[in-house]
């Protein structure tokens, strides 16, 4: 029976259960972001190009076959990915969080001015560096 509680314990863990609710929002946000991809900005690289697909691209050499269209399709498509994650999703939260930020607080001051020569001296200090006049 202990090694039950503790395989449960392990599971309902904090950590263990955020993390699973995040690779399910993962993945789904994955599938909305490939459908913006796929179905908005790659028929807008197709309309560019004149070619949807780029995986008929090749050329042979000594008998080998190098398709280098797939190549274009994957480069393509990852640099989509990462533009529309970016301006659709970093930029937007970046700016969200920029807004909700509060101000730090002013730090405290390190220094006063003494009342004899106004020089700028540590605030614990019992005499002037400058002008050595007691400080209250």
């Amino acid at each position: 029976m202990g090694l039950l509680k503790g395989f449960r314990d392990f599971v309902l863990r904090g950590n263990v259960v955020d993390m699973a609710v995040g690779l399910v929002i993962g993945a789904s946000f994955g599938a909305v972001v490939n459908a913006l991809v796929k179905d908005l900005l790659m028929p807008l690289v197709a309309a560019i190009f004149k070619a949807p697909d780029f995986s008929a691209m090749s050329f042979k050499m000594n008998g080998s076959a190098f398709m280098y269209g797939d190549f274009l399709n994957a480069l393509i498509a990852f640099l989509i990915v990462a533009a529309a994650i970016f301006f659709f999703v970093v930029t937007p939260l970046n700016a969200l969080t920029a807004k909700l930020k509060k101000p730090a607080a002013p730090a405290a001051p390190t220094t006063k001015k003494c009342p004899e020569c106004l020089s700028e001296i540590h605030k614990d200090a019992k005499r002037c560096a400058f002008c050595a006049s007691p400080l209250a």
